[in-house]
């Protein structure tokens, strides 16, 4: 028997050329009657319908419901963003406890990156060098080497990240100069205690990378960032509610001997390739501001309502609630949400950064 798939795909096959040489070859007669034959097999197989594929529904979107025991009862400020983006992460690591593995062989990427930078920034402030010293870009030279000769990163990553960073130096020192004038202290990597939401009976905690505290019971957080994501607006709408569910936390004195300030300014300190540093406030969108006191409460109001709705035995952890973008499927846990599948069937959900609003 000689065999040849008629299509490719959705458009039509062409021969081998040692097919139409054969069949040349062979000459007219021969080649149709053996044509002929073949046809007879084929009205058999389609007959019995031989490859028809059996009619087996795509999976479902997964909802899974554990019971309210089962649930978690505390969450960190980073985590919340999870648990309206793609519920079933949180249903996936904080209930089934499953951990993805870490590659055996990887190179530091982005997030080690992060880490460490935030890591020099964090001993820098602890040591309490004057940004108005002379030596203060020497001084922050000084500990981001011996933070990166901790890390042991290859020589070619060193070659890349390191550059980048001295280029960078000068301008946090400017940064600090420039902005932080009526800062009466700086406390860097600060904890905050795990507090109960309103009634829910779950607690939320979590680390704000720097308070800086000013006069008459005021301070702002600042949150460092080596990457573009979460945005500004996302951050203003309380999709990502990291900075202003912090500002909540400050003003019922989770932050230890901090004590309950108010918090005056929300905002990232945007660490660019370039070496340029960018204090971008998450309090203004559209030239519309808000006072900081009151996105910190309107986040902890919306807190309250989804813990609220996760507090219901019907209430399931769906997969992918609120994806950034419809086409992403490298979540640590949408390969075990069958998110290629259930998507595939037509049930894609719904992409956006949050600029629908509400819960």
């Amino acid at each position: 028997l000689l065999t040849r798939a008629a299509r490719s795909g959705d458009a039509p096959s062409v021969p081998s050329r040692w097919l139409q040489r054969l069949t040349a070859c062979i000459g007219e007669k021969p080649a149709s009657a053996m044509a002929g034959r073949g046809a007879a097999l084929l009205a058999a197989a389609r007959a019995y319908a031989l490859d028809a594929p059996e009619n087996v529904p795509f999976a479902a979107r997964p909802m899974p419901a554990p019971p309210l025991d089962a649930r978690p009862r505390h969450f960190s400020v980073t985590q919340i963003e999870t648990l309206r983006r793609d519920p079933y992460a949180i249903y996936a690591s904080k209930i089934l406890r499953l951990e993805p593995l870490e590659p055996l062989l990887r190179d530091p990427g982005a997030a080690e990156r992060g880490s460490l930078f935030h890591d020099i920034l964090h001993r820098f402030t602890e040591s309490g060098v004057d940004a108005a010293s002379a030596d203060a870009v020497d001084q922050l030279i000084a500990i981001a080497r011996a933070c990166f000769d901790a890390e042991e990163l290859p020589m070619d990553v060193d070659a890349v990240w390191w550059p980048r960073f001295k280029m960078m130096a000068p301008n946090l020192i400017e940064w600090e100069l420039n902005h932080r004038h009526d800062t009466t202290r700086r406390v860097a990597e600060a904890d905050a205690r795990a507090t109960e939401v309103g009634q829910t009976g779950v607690t939320l905690g979590g680390r704000a990378d720097r308070i800086d505290i000013k006069p008459e019971g005021l301070a702002d957080i600042l949150d460092y960032k080596t990457g573009s994501s979460p945005s500004k607006t996302q951050a203003h709408r309380l999709v990502a509610p990291q900075l202003s569910l912090e500002g909540a936390l400050l003003s019922r004195g989770a932050f230890g001997e901090i004590g309950a300030l108010t918090p005056a300014e929300l905002a990232y300190v945007r660490l660019k390739p370039t070496g340029k540093v960018v204090e971008e406030s998450i309090l203004e969108l559209n030239r519309v501001p808000k006072p900081a006191t009151q996105l910190a409460e309107e986040s902890w109001r919306r807190l309250e309502a989804l813990l609220d709705h996760y507090d219901s035995p019907a209430t399931g952890y769906r997969s992918r609630a609120l994806p950034f973008r419809e086409g992403d499927t490298d979540g640590d846990y949408d390969h075990l949400a069958r998110v290629l599948e259930w998507s595939a069937g037509g049930d894609s959900g719904e992409a956006g950064d949050g600029s629908e609003g509400g819960e």
